[in-house]
Parts: structure tokens; C-alpha cells; sequence
């Protein structure tokens, strides 16, 4: 599960990066300041959590089943919070379209990511029940 979990931050810190340099550089242009403040929160929740999954795979007290539950909600999170505001951003200038419809899975992605550090926290208070 370790190796899933780094690689998973691996990825998606690298991603982070590139849609971070392709909104200062390449979208700028394009994308209104409010547009292009959404894209940028959307990368830097996305890199948060990069980070958040590579803590969670090297805290050795985590059971298996634990690594297992963070790492799909923090998974998810990502994709449904960061990826529909990539969209929303994006729709309207490079397919043509108004996918607002997109919107609706924002907060619940922003959900689970919460859910992920709410699950973390009772599994840190478990893990040291004296200190």
C-alpha cells in the first residue's frame, strides 16, 4: 500500500506542476482572473493532498485498511474537487460548451477530502490513545 500511496503522490504532485505552469503560462492569456484564480486553487488542493498521501505512506503506525480508506477518499477527493474545476474552467473556452452541471460535484469533493483528514485525525487519536 505504501508503494500505491507514493507513487499515487508521485503522479499527482507532478501534475500539480505542469497544470500550474500551464495556467501561468499557456492559459493566462485566456481564462479571466476569476478563472484563473479557480484553476490555481484547484492545483494547489491538488498538491496539498499530493503531499497528504505521502505522509499517510509513511506513518507506520496506519493499518493497511486505513492507508486503504485515506487513500480512496483523498483519491476521489482530488478528481471530483480539483478535476471539475479544471473543467469548469475549461469548457467553455476549448470545447464549446457550459458544463455547469460539473459544479455540483466541487463540494463533494471538497466532502471527502474533509472526510480524509477527519478519518486521518481519529486514526492518529487511536493510534497514540495516552499522549
Amino acid at each position: 500500500m505504501e508503494k500505491k500511496l507514493l507513487v499515487t503522490a508521485g503522479i499527482l504532485g507532478a501534475l500539480s506542476v505542469v497544470l500550474g505552469a500551464f495556467a501561468a503560462h499557456g492559459l493566462k492569456p485566456i481564462l479571466s482572473s476569476n478563472e484563473l484564480e479557480s484553476f490555481q486553487t484547484g492545483v494547489r488542493y491538488q498538491f496539498y493532498h499530493a503531499f497528504f498521501l505521502m505522509f499517510i505512506a509513511l506513518i507506520p503506525g496506519l493499518t493497511e485498511g486505513s492507508k486503504s480508506i485515506l487513500y480512496i477518499l483523498v483519491l476521489l477527493g482530488i478528481i471530483l474537487f480539483s478535476g471539475s474545476i479544471y473543467i469548469l474552467c475549461l469548457d467553455e473556452h476549448f470545447l464549446k460548451t457550459k458544463l455547469t452541471a460539473v459544479a455540483f460535484v466541487t463540494p463533494l469533493g471538497g466532502t471527502l477530502l474533509i472526510a480524509a483528514w477527519v478519518v486521518f485525525i481519529f486514526k492518529i487519536i487511536k493510534y497514540f490513545p495516552n499522549n
